[in-house]
Order: structure tokens, then C-alpha cells, then sequence
């Protein structure tokens, strides 16, 4: 991989625990939008998505109106794909409702793990993420099938996919 965006996010974000929950709510939008993409693709738009959705303001985002979905379908830095567009801002009020109920949605995600990191290499879905994905279309988000969820926790470090020949292997 010559993207040095790739690069940087694999060596310094991918995989390590970060459950911050501005940063969690960033993650399950961009994963997303990657639904039939590759990551690279959401990835070299992230800083036009972080612009568009208000450095993922949860607030901000739950209040987006039909002119702000509008907005986001012509913006030209991100993917402009409006079942995806809609969904994100339908997502982000449930991940604001599970953290009126939980707490926070790392307590929601903490329910499924236990607190427990996962290490599995050559995975793109596992029983967890089938948990989760389940549990989350019950509470009625969109894009959010097993592959996108277990990418999603890779993201966020509850599951470490770094094989064993790269330096990140211990996390």
C-alpha cells in the first residue's frame, strides 16, 4: 500500500482501543458509507466527511434537517450516496438514544464484549459482530450488516486484525 493516508491510519488508529464517543460515532458513520467501497475510497474522503458533518457533532447531526441532507448530497468531498447520507443522520439518533440508555454507546458495546480486545486475523465477520449488527437493525440503524460492524470494531480496537509479522501484533 503506497497511500500514505492508508499507511498512517493502519501504523497509528487501526486496531488500538479508542472508545471515545465522538470518535465512535465518526467510525460507524465513514464504516458505513464504505458498504460496498473499499476503505481506502472513505478514507481519502474523511477530512471533506469531517468538514461536512461538523467534526461529527453528535448534536449537529441529529438536528440535520431535509436542506442539510441536501447539502450532503451535493457535496462533491464525500460520497454522495443518499440512502447512505439519510441513513447516517437516522444512525446518529439512535446512537444518541442507546447513550441515553446505556450511559454511553461504549457501555451499549461493552453489553456484547465484556471489556474483553479480540484477536482474530483473517476475519470479516464473527459472532459478535453478528450480535451486534443484529441488535443494532433492531433498534432500527441502517448499513450496519456483520462485515461493516466487525470492520467497525477493528477500527475501534475491540478487535486487533494485525497479523503476526506486523510490528502492531501486541497492541
Amino acid at each position: 500500500m503506497n497511500n500514505p493516508l492508508y499507511i498512517r491510519y493502519h501504523d497509528e488508529e487501526w486496531g488500538k482501543p479508542n472508545f471515545d464517543e465522538r470518535y465512535l460515532l465518526e467510525m460507524l458513520i465513514l464504516e458505513s458509507f464504505q458498504a460496498g467501497l473499499s476503505w481506502e475510497c472513505v478514507l481519502n474522503k474523511r477530512e471533506a466527511f469531517r468538514q461536512a458533518y461538523d467534526q461529527f457533532d453528535l448534536d449537529k447531526i441529529c438536528a440535520y434537517d431535509e436542506d442539510k441532507l441536501q447539502e450532503l448530497a451535493q457535496n462533491k468531498g464525500i460520497i454522495r450516496n443518499r440512502l447512505k447520507i439519510k441513513a447516517s443522520v437516522v444512525n446518529a439518533r439512535i446512537f444518541k438514544a442507546i447513550q441515553k440508555e446505556q450511559g454511553s454507546f461504549y457501555a451499549y458495546l461493552m453489553n456484547f464484549t465484556n471489556g474483553k480486545i479480540y484477536k482474530e486475523v483473517g476475519l470479516t465477520s464473527s459472532k459478535l459482530s453478528d450480535e451486534i449488527s443484529k441488535d443494532l437493525k433492531k433498534h432500527g440503524m441502517k448499513f450496519v450488516g456483520t462485515t461493516i460492524i466487525y470492520s467497525y470494531l477493528q477500527a475501534i480496537g475491540v478487535v486487533n486484525s494485525h497479523d503476526e509479522n506486523c510490528d502492531l501484533y501486541n497492541l
